[in-house]
């Protein structure tokens, strides 16, 4: 049973990586896009397509804590009492950004309006870095076992975790390009569908090269999660670089389809190899999955309440993301009463 709740944990993480990755790859080009004449275009494009889905994407990150807590409380107490440092300003960043979202668009006066377009660019990348960093800290077997305390510093400013921060931030910037291409296509403005385009491209040459230096450090800083990424997460390593190519190759070409679903694989394929490449521990080499599980009960339980939130929660997500992608949700990017105002 514990192994079945850890898989489930793990499909959650990677599904946050993908929804709420690509919301925070968004705000990435949304801080990158120049001055506000010059990049107008771009963050129109942004906020029209994350606008009616951002909310709803941390709905994967709240599943994700509730599980881990719910089922492995010895190992949520070590990690939340040795990375609060990154994981509160993980919560800080998200509140402020989701806040600077909704209030760029209220306020009239331009300055504010820069203030709060800032502060939303600027907490996209700070929140999957120090979310990278998290990881990376567990991976490098920073988090002690028995809800103790590991040092609130070098737990996530080491080595791996910085690596595994950058990637974090590089791959969401990635992945958001390649839905921005989609959208700009579906719009049909050919000027935004080659911006994106070459920006898909060039990072998702940086993730490649932020990846290899990945494994570098992990060879020397986190050598059991590098055995097992190539021991037995090879072959999910393998189709993640695999699917990566042929988003790549695809978004070369300026293919029409096809390259958003292979980088959505791409970037799950990141996280999933994380986890059995760690497997059969929970903290790297101090706890296992058996060990921090909770008694039998709970894990039933938990497993029954997943399978019931998947059938309520379930279809009305499929719903937003289709209602979203034929258009037929209000938008939050339209412009508005503080739009005409700060326009005179």
């Amino acid at each position: 049973m514990s192994n079945l709740v850890a898989v489930v944990l793990l499909l959650g993480l990677a599904a946050y990586a993908v929804f709420g990755g690509a919301d925070f790859g968004a705000g990435f080009w949304d801080l990158t896009a120049g001055s506000p004449e010059r990049g107008a275009r771009p963050r129109a494009l942004i906020e029209h397509s994350i606008g009616p889905v951002w909310e709803a994407n941390h709905v994967w990150l709240i599943f994700v804590f509730v599980v881990t807590w719910t089922a492995f409380s010895e190992a949520y107490a070590s990690i939340m009492l040795t990375l609060f440092v990154p994981l509160t300003l993980a919560a800080l960043g998200i509140v402020l950004r989701g806040a600077s979202f909704a209030f760029r668009k209220s306020v009239v006066t331009l300055r504010n309006r820069r203030l709060f377009g800032a502060a939303f660019a600027a907490s996209s990348v700070l929140v999957p870095f120090f979310l990278g960093t998290v990881a990376g800290g567990i991976a490098s077997g920073q988090v002690p076992a028995g809800g103790q305390s590991g040092d609130w510093i070098d737990s996530w400013l080491n080595p791996t975790s910085i690596v595994t921060g950058v990637l974090a931030v590089v791959a969401v910037a990635y992945l958001a390009a390649v839905y921005l291409v989609w959208e700009a296509r579906r719009e049909g403005d050919d000027e935004m569908v080659e911006y994106f385009r070459r920006r898909a491209v060039i990072t998702a040459v940086v993730v490649a090269v932020v990846s290899a230096i990945g494994m570098v450090v992990l060879h020397n800083d986190a050598p059991h999660v590098f055995d097992g990424m190539t021991g037995r997460a090879l072959p999910v390593v393998i189709v993640g670089v695999l699917c990566g190519v042929g988003a790549l190759v695809l978004l070369m070409r300026d293919a029409a389809r096809g390259a958003r679903g292979l980088a959505v694989l791409a970037v799950a394929g990141i996280v999933v190899a994380w986890g059995v490449a760690q497997w059969p521990y929970l903290l790297p080499e101090s706890l296992t999955v058996s060990e921090a599980a909770a008694p039998s009960g709970t894990l039933g339980a938990l497993v029954v309440t997943v399978v019931v939130a998947v059938l309520v929660v379930m279809p009305g997500f499929v719903l937003l993301y289709v209602l979203d992608q034929r258009s037929l949700l209000p938008e939050e990017g339209v412009a508005d009463v503080a739009d005409r105002v700060a326009g005179d």
